[in-house]
């Protein structure tokens, strides 16, 4: 009876086995390249309203918004990311995310589409030297759409907000 027992026990704690199933991405632009975030990291999509802007802030960080009683720091990814030239038009949007314990607003040039990928959907970045910051680049996403040969850039959205020169989170102290 106490090997039935033991048996039984051992068969019902087993771990579950990893996840090896399609994963969504919010997809969007920034001027020409598509980028993809994890959907669960999204809390809403705004139309553009101009932020407050904070004295002596980074140029991607647009300032503040009042959102429903929060305020939420806003970033502009085309500036964080390079781009010459930065246009607000009737497409450009704030994505709201929930990154590292906190809200924070995310400015593109426009939102494209909610993608599944399966796993052989998303390649492995290639390897760049020191001069290209790829730390947040989770991968290059191929969605098979209609033969296309799109690709979108994954992006670790939490890492790239919780990075040090973001201020956006507190660094702890090791």
């Amino acid at each position: 009876m106490t090997d039935t027992a033991a048996t039984s026990a051992t068969t019902t704690t087993t771990a579950p086995a990893p996840l090896t199933g399609s994963r969504e991405f919010l997809t969007f632009r920034l001027g020409a390249v598509a980028y993809g975030i994890d959907i669960l990291k999204v809390q809403e999509i705004r139309g553009y309203e101009a932020p407050t802007r904070i004295a002596g802030a980074p140029a991607f960080m647009k300032g503040v918004l009042n959102l429903r009683g929060v305020i939420v720091p806003i970033v502009d990814l085309r500036c964080k990311f390079g781009l010459t030239r930065v246009n607000f038009d009737h497409l450009t949007v704030t994505v709201i995310l929930t990154v590292a314990g906190r809200v924070v607003g995310a400015v593109v040039d426009s939102v494209s589409d909610v993608v599944e990928l399966s796993p052989e959907q998303i390649k492995p970045m290639p390897e760049f030297n020191a001069s290209v910051d790829a730390n947040f680049i989770t991968g290059i996403g191929a969605p098979d759409r209609n033969g296309g040969d799109d690709m979108l850039v994954l992006l670790d959205i939490e890492t790239m907000m919780a990075s040090s020169d973001m201020g956006l989170v507190a660094q702890t102290l090791q």
